[in-house]
């Protein structure tokens, strides 16, 4: 079955040039394949397009007309597929992205930002949400999850780990002191995340020369929003347990301190998803490039 689209081109040729041997050389075909291209259309139609004599060819009423309307479906297919084009080697258009409240919240603006200020033509929908998410089934372009990916027809991108870690302020530590030990927290004020359900108590889990153990500790504010919690660490109230990717910043710039370096503490992988199967769009690309130049571990 030959290619309507392809015979329309050939079509045309033989028309512009005024024969089967002048439009097959341009196209690179045999005569014998333009006339089989222009039958085919005749077939579909059901109509003479071109009398062909051995001395000449001319258009019929019905072909000229059709000559007509296949320049404009040309032009309009070659449109298209510049614009598919155009689209999948420059950002453009809208991105979807799905992450998680906290990383997503604290860690992703900053990229998110000098994204859009690298591509104007892209606009960003960023949805923050726990839950579970079908990327595919609800249209998202990146979705970034924190622990093993599973999602089966996704390519998957390490990011590196959500890495918890224990810091407090240089105001904090000043007035209570350094806790030297992970067992030495029970004695200090914590920020905890996360909810207070009666008298359950709240550890954090810290390892050492293969030893795990759990640390028990309290505090006076309990927030399921770790915006919240990074206030009140930042103002010296408690001691914080949150994942490095978010106190980057602040640590770096001494506003917090790092605790407990020499011990180890969870942390989980974090990957971005994205459809698997042909060579994603451009903005996809250029984004998920983006997230592991911010987050990937450095060589």
């Amino acid at each position: 079955m030959l290619d309507r689209i392809t015979s329309m081109a050939v079509y045309v040729k033989a028309a512009d040039l005024g024969s089967f041997a002048a439009a097959a050389d341009a196209m690179g075909i045999s005569p014998q394949m333009v006339s089989k291209h222009i039958r085919f259309l005749e077939d579909r139609v059901g109509a003479t397009l071109i009398h062909r004599t051995t001395r000449r060819q001319d258009l019929t009423d019905t072909g000229r007309a059709f000559y007509e309307r296949c320049k404009v479906i040309l032009a309009e297919t070659e449109a298209a597929e510049n614009l598919a084009t155009d689209m999948h080697r420059h950002p453009s258009g809208l991105l979807r992205v799905n992450a998680p409240r906290t990383f997503g919240g604290l860690a992703l603006p900053p990229v998110v930002s000098a994204f859009l200020d690298r591509y104007p033509d892209v606009q960003v929908e960023l949805t923050l949400d726990d839950r579970f998410v079908d990327p595919v089934e609800e249209g998202y372009d990146v979705t970034i999850r924190i622990g093993a990916p599973a999602n089966a027809g996704l390519s998957s991108v390490p990011l590196g780990f959500y890495h918890l870690i224990a810091c407090a302020a240089p105001a904090y530590l000043a007035r209570h002191g350094y806790p030297e030990t992970p067992e030495k927290l029970s004695e200090h004020q914590c920020l905890i995340f996360g909810q207070r359900a009666g008298n359950t108590l709240c550890h954090w889990t810290f390892a050492r020369d293969g030893r795990s153990h759990e640390t028990r500790v309290d505090g006076r504010l309990f927030s399921n929003d770790w915006r919240v919690l990074m206030h009140a660490a930042l103002e010296g109230r408690a001691i914080a347990f949150g994942a490095e990717a978010i106190l980057r910043e602040e640590l770096k710039a001494g506003r917090l301190v790092r605790l407990f370096e020499d011990y180890e503490t969870p942390k989980r992988p974090v990957h971005a998803l994205y459809l698997a199967g042909r060579k994603p769009a451009a903005r996809v690309r250029r984004f998920v490039e983006s997230l592991e130049a911010a987050f990937a571990p450095k060589a």
